[in-house]
């Protein structure tokens, strides 16, 4: 049965493009119905955009990453509310706070991330949230930004620890679980998949980056959110099926309610 969904991958990376044909049909043989693509600057959300036109499973998000947000001017809030504006564009994002790089100054991460909630809110669409070694940061944010409008969104590669998780929920947000779940060593991570509770999880690659077992070191691709959904259903003792069903139920509620997917 064709059930998975993978919530996040680069498909417009160039590491895809000299077989990224190849990794759509192995994609759809894997059994996915969907790949959300999101952007991380113009270029990429432009990118993510004509995939989504030219894949029908694949949809588009778009946003300025924290890495670019030195960038981010008022007229880059416009150019990305004309992107949203395509029917295949279902999310902002990908967006947030990364102070481990700091590739931005952090006054720069937080100017452009709070623009990109505000553009969210006004659209209506849901966020796709960046959060490396900034959860102070990110969550002030968030609860600013929940408490004035209804829309959520999901914390990608969610890697804030099972202390902050109950904040994360708290929120209303969904979590997202991608290929170092099926590290050896990835303990916490683990914890925190078994403690999400089943309405709220996501699974993804964040391909061609975080590959999981068996693949590690190779390059990540869609096909590969399977071991991130047989690792959870692994460690929470439930039938891969019934991860893959409820994943994708939950894919569907947060940004594709109104699409068919085959």
């Amino acid at each position: 049965m064709r059930a998975l969904v993978d919530s996040h991958c680069h498909l417009d990376s160039a590491d895809f493009d000299i077989d990224r044909e190849a990794v759509v049909v192995a994609a759809e043989n894997a059994g996915l119905v969907a790949i959300i693509n999101p952007g991380t600057n113009l270029e990429t959300s432009q990118a993510a955009v004509a995939l989504a036109e030219q894949y029908p499973m694949v949809f588009a998000t778009v946003g300025v990453h924290p890495h670019h947000a030195s960038t981010y001017t008022d007229m880059t809030t416009d150019a990305l509310r004309k992107l949203a504006a395509h029917p295949r564009v279902v999310g902002i994002g990908e967006i947030g706070l990364d102070y481990y790089r700091n590739y931005s100054p952090k006054d720069a991460q937080l100017r452009a991330f709070s623009a990109q909630l505000e553009l969210a809110a006004t659209l209506g669409l849901p966020v796709i949230i960046h959060n490396r070694k900034a959860s102070r940061d990110t969550f002030a944010a968030l609860q600013a930004w929940t408490a004035s409008n209804s829309h959520r969104g999901v914390f990608h590669s969610y890697s804030a620890g099972e202390e902050l998780l109950e904040q994360a929920l708290d929120l209303g947000f969904s979590v997202g679980i991608s290929g170092p779940v099926t590290f050896l060593k990835s303990t916490a991570l683990q914890q925190v998949a078994r403690a999400v509770p089943l309405e709220r999880l996501l699974i993804e690659t964040d391909a061609p980056y975080l590959t999981p077992a068996p693949f590690r070191g190779q390059r990540n691709e869609p096909a590969y959110v399977r071991y991130v959904a047989e690792r959870i259903a692994d460690l929470r003792g439930l039938p891969l099926q019934q991860i893959s069903q409820q994943t994708n139920r939950n894919a569907v509620d947060l940004f594709l309610a109104d699409r068919t997917l085959t």
